[in-house]
């Protein structure tokens, strides 16, 4: 028996699996968690290794190489670039994209290991490699600022750790940071010269300072039965005990620390990182998202928290939003599900109109119910709603009816010839039951290849091929049981009679496309010289389009990104900064005479904020970056500000590099056009570069030219005299050791206030104002003589250049060279220019040199490369499915043909809609091969029903299964088509090119698979039309 029958013979069970259905839909929807994209996994760890005032190239050769060495062990590894400067190597690893996420912390633990194993190789004074393996791609959506006015730093970062630690333990929030925080530090600062008068060395003071601030226990002693801890008083407890600490002078006198020294206790100097918020100082307090959690409610309760307190915190201490990305996805989600109602609303409508309130009510009321299910089973499926998923829904849609389209038709046909109502419906699905699954199936695997793809794409475009192919089987299973039941009911037929019945719309265009069929079929083969001839001309026509693999983001935030030279002091930074802040608050803040431009902004000086976007990745922490955060009004009033910007930054810091831009779409951020060039030496290297450089700049629509590498630093190079060195005592380590004690200060132990622990630095005074030409006249202190004597007399001050850090990338030295598309050019306009350029160029390249192209072009390789890779595996199941379907393979040929033709459609399409080519409207391209799919499938299978079944010749049985299966196709074409209109308008410049592929490529692949088919049948079969 089969379930069709079963839910028409048990109506109560049949309705109340249907109401419990819904309630089930109905409560997941409010359960179904929202984020603007669905989560993906990063799959990169970093190993950050301290080498103090070690040079680039030392740090390369010590540190660096031999810490890429143990990485490129790893089986697992896809990439390792290495950055080194001075003092810090950074060895950044990434994963092959097929590592399960539950596979990483092995490969880390492994990774940690052989790290460890060769700690006793790296040189002496460098520091432990720390392993970064957690917080790569997490996103800080929710980002708020702390002011105040009157306030320093240490008194807003106790109020921004009590909101920490308040916002952490809210039930939607992971992790919460603080930015901007400056730590402090308890500064010796003595003078030299007069230690040296003294008998005093820093090293002596230092010692007196330990031995006095004593930290550890004194050990256990017994008292009866117990042992008791001894705990000797000595640690400091105030400014005033350091002050006090006894000094022994070599001549036995005796003296407090504080009549020699000035003892502070301030902020660390210089800064290393500073936020600025509309241009006041103060902290940032980020907060991300747990998985599976929603942002929206997130966002909701975190303001809830701000005006708390707001209102109870100190006059002059407010808090603001400053990135909120629960906003905009609030937005997206909601011009999404508007985008749903109201395909939902035009597909209802087309459905009454073309098959009258009955008909249209019974194929309309699958709509909602497969909706509800798909929500149900997205619930199960750990799926929440988003851009993907809610497209998916939206792209789903036309072909959900397509199956209580073709059911009911059926049904209406056989009832038309005398067949009762409930015979009807079992009949009918009886039929179509395996063909509407064979299509449903091919349709879903048409998008498996993206839920297969091994990379941070397949991750994000994945759940597509999950909701449709949830919805589809939704659709199916409803058409089976559902529409029978309500067709039974409501579907009215009168019998055939033709001499009475009044033509509709679809009845007429019938009869014009059977005149038009016969007239093909008449001239097959010059039929399908001009379909082919319109492919070919297609394909010249591609050439013209656009490419862009992903647009930039619609929201309405823009991002400053500038770069300094390296080596500037962030006060400089800051200088710059506040220099663009006064800009922006004179010529683009909003205010009482104007209405749009800047909302609110923040400063991000020597390091970047969180992460708060997919498209924004922090960049490299140095005192002469910065990056600004500008909320604008409208998404409208991006390119207004980005040019205002641009232009300011250009004309006023000419030696920066500024990049001004909205988020990136796709994730990931980045330059628009990279070059990578490779090999050994940094001169050939910059020569290269050089060279490169120069043609970017004279491609028209380039901007924003630079390297990653920065143009070469000073340095000075403390020349020792090894003979006066030795004369006086001297060793290199005990010059090394001076000047960093006198420049940089060093640690002497620690201050405890509370659960703080603040260091105790010593250093010279007036260190960080220590001009070069005094450098000569520091005292240099032989550690085992006790005897110091000035730089000058054992070494000489030369002046040089350095590289400001070696990259490197799979164990190659790799220099960067990028820039940016200007408005209204795109990335591909300015590689197409390039590259041929390039790979001349290249030829006459010394051996060990080769360049390879990053940017967009290597992300839409990646992406699009990693769907096409799995795109033989969804065509063999597409093929299996129709073999077995059809166990025909001339069959199958004729509907594997109609797929590439589907392109004729999408490339007019975008280019009448003047729109552009992309991983969308890809996205879109294979979307269309499952509809089209779908339609040849239930052509090809009414064909062999009139053949087997109706008796019907083979020519009659192609014209009368063609007429049988126009209404029921143009009507999943115009509710498909129409159902995306929403989408393009309201979906962005993202959605909108795999929006126009569709609704365009499918009123082609229509018109071709309604003409093509018979066609191909009839040529492939070799039919006659047979003569009475």
């Amino acid at each position: 028996m089969s379930f069709t029958r079963t839910a028409l013979n048990n109506t109560r069970v049949t309705m109340m699996i249907m109401i419990v259905i819904m309630i089930l839909g109905l409560v997941s929807y409010n359960n179904l968690s929202r984020d603007s994209m669905p989560p993906y996994t990063i799959r990169i760890c970093t190993v950050v290794t301290q080498f103090p005032g070690a040079s680039p190239e030392r740090v390369e050769q010590l540190i660096t190489k031999k810490i890429e060495e143990v990485v490129q062990e790893l089986p697992e590894l896809d990439d390792v670039n290495s950055e080194s400067r001075t003092g810090l190597s950074i060895v950044t690893v990434s994963l092959k994209p097929d590592v399960p996420k539950t596979g990483l912390q092995s490969v880390w633990d492994r990774l940690r290991r052989k790290v460890e194993n060769i700690e006793n190789d790296l040189p002496e004074g460098s520091r432990k490699p720390k392993i970064n393996d957690d917080g790569f791609g997490t996103v800080y959506g929710v980002m708020v600022g702390i002011t105040g006015d009157g306030y320093n730093n240490v008194e807003l970062n106790k109020y921004a750790e009590s909101i920490r630690d308040d916002l952490v333990r809210l039930d939607d929030a992971s992790e919460v940071e603080i930015k901007g925080e400056l730590p402090e530090q308890i500064y010796v600062e003595f003078d030299n010269a007069r230690l040296a008068e003294m008998g005093l060395t820093s090293s002596m003071l230092q010692s007196f300072i330990s031995s006095t601030n004593i930290v550890f226990s004194g050990g256990q002693v017994s008292l009866g039965d117990e042992r008791i801890t001894l705990e000797p008083s000595g640690n400091f407890e105030s400014i005033e005990d350091l002050e006090k600490t006894i000094l022994t002078l070599p001549n036995g006198s005796k003296l407090q620390l504080g009549s020699i020294a000035q003892i502070s206790r301030t902020y660390k100097s210089p800064a290393e990182k500073l936020v600025r918020i509309n241009g006041e100082e103060g902290l940032a307090i980020a907060v991300s998202l747990k998985d599976g959690a929603n942002i929206i409610r997130l966002g909701e309760v975190v303001d809830e928290r701000i005006d708390y307190y707001n209102r109870t915190l100190p006059i002059g201490v407010s808090l603001n939003r400053m990135a909120a990305q629960d906003i905009y996805v609030d937005q997206k989600v909601t011009d999404f599900l508007s985008n749903v109602y109201q395909s939902v609303g035009i597909v209802l409508l087309v459905m009454l109109l073309f098959l009258g309130f009955r008909t249209g009510f019974v194929v309309a009321s699958l709509i909602p119910m497969a909706m509800i299910m798909t929500l149900w089973l997205m619930d199960l499926s750990n799926i929440g709603l988003n851009q993907v998923s809610l497209a998916a829904l939206i792209m789903a849609l036309g072909l959900l009816v397509d199956n209580a389209i073709v059911v009911s038709e059926a049904m209406m046909v056989k009832m038309e010839e005398g067949v009762n109502a409930v015979e009807a419906a079992v009949s009918a699905c009886g039929e179509l039951m395996v063909p509407l699954l064979v299509s449903s199936l091919t349709t879903s695997a048409a998008f498996l290849a993206f839920f297969l793809a091994e990379n941070s794409m397949g991750e994000m475009m994945g759940p597509l091929f999950v909701v449709i192919t949830l919805a589809l089987l939704s659709s199916w299973i409803l058409a089976m049981t559902l529409i029978p039941f309500l067709g039974v009911r409501f579907i009215k037929v009168k019998q055939k009679d033709e001499s009475t019945r009044k033509q509709g719309i679809f009845e007429r265009l019938n009869k014009y496309y059977k005149v038009l069929l016969e007239k093909t079929l008449n001239f097959p083969v010059a039929s399908i010289i001009v379909i082919l001839l319109l492919f070919i001309g297609s394909l010249a026509l591609f050439g013209k389009l656009p490419f862009i693999f992903f647009p930039d983001s619609d929201r309405n935030l823009v991002t400053l990104d500038m770069n300094l030279p390296l080596g500037t002091k962030i006060e400089k930074t800051e200088e710059v900064v506040t220099t663009i802040e006064e800009y922006i608050q004179t010529n683009l803040l909003v205010n009482e005479n104007r209405t749009t431009g800047i909302n609110d902004w923040s400063s991000f000086i020597g390091e970047g904020p969180s992460s708060y976007d997919l498209g924004y990745q922090p960049g490299e922490a140095n005192s002469g970056y910065a990056h600004m955060l500008l909320n604008t009004t409208s998404f409208l009033e991006n390119t207004r500000v980005i040019e205002a910007l641009d232009k300011f930054c250009l004309e006023q810091f000419p030696d920066a590099r500024t990049t001004v831009a909205p988020l990136s779409g796709g994730g990931g951020g980045g330059s628009d056009v990279e070059v990578r060039i490779a090999g050994e030496s940094p001169q050939e290297l910059y020569r290269l570069s050089n060279l490169i450089k120069q043609k970017m700049t004279d491609i028209s629509g380039s901007k924003n030219v630079a390297d990653n590498w920065g143009s070469k630093i000073k340095k000075f190079i403390i020349d020792i005299d090894r003979n006066k060195g030795d004369r006086a005592g001297l060793t290199n380590q005990d010059i090394a050791m001076s000047l960093k004690t006198t420049l940089d200060g060093s640690n002497a132990g620690s201050f405890r206030d509370g659960d703080e622990n603040i260091p105790i630095i010593m250093r010279n005074q007036g260190s960080e104002s220590l001009d070069v030409l005094e450098l000569g006249g520091v005292n240099i202190l032989a550690q085992g003589s006790g005897r110091s004597v000035p730089l000058v007399q054992v070494a000489e001050i030369e002046p040089d250049w350095q590289y400001p850090k070696i990259l490197r990338r799979n164990l190659y030295r790799t220099m960067t060279i990028s820039c940016d598309a200007k408005e209204g050019v795109t990335a591909s306009n300015i590689t197409g220019e390039l590259l041929p350029w390039l790979e001349e160029e290249a030829k006459s390249w010394k051996d060990g040199y080769s360049y390879t192209l990053g940017g967009e072009s290597e992300q839409s390789n990646e992406a699009m490369g990693a769907v096409i890779a799995k795109l033989p595996l969804a065509g063999f199941i597409i093929l299996l499915l129709l073999v077995l379907q059809f166990n025909s393979f001339r069959k199958t040929f004729m509907v594997l043909s109609t797929i590439p033709l589907g392109l004729i459609g999408v490339i007019l399409g975008l280019f009448l809609f003047r729109s552009y080519f992309g991983f969308m409207a890809f996205l879109g391209l294979i979307s269309l091969a499952g509809i089209v799919i779908n339609n040849a499938i239930v052509l090809l299978d009414r064909i062999k029903i009139e053949v087997e079944e109706m008796g019907r010749s083979e020519y009659d049985a192609i014209v009368a299964a063609a007429q049988q299966r126009f209404r029921p196709i143009l009507l999943t074409t115009f509710t498909t088509t129409l159902g995306l209109i929403p989408l393009y308008l309201g979906g962005g410049a993202m959605w909108e090119p795999m929006a126009v592929a569709i609704m365009v490529g499918l009123l082609f692949a229509t018109v071709i698979t309604l003409l093509f088919i018979p066609i191909l049948y009839k040529v492939l079969f070799r039919v006659k039309r047979q003569t009475v």
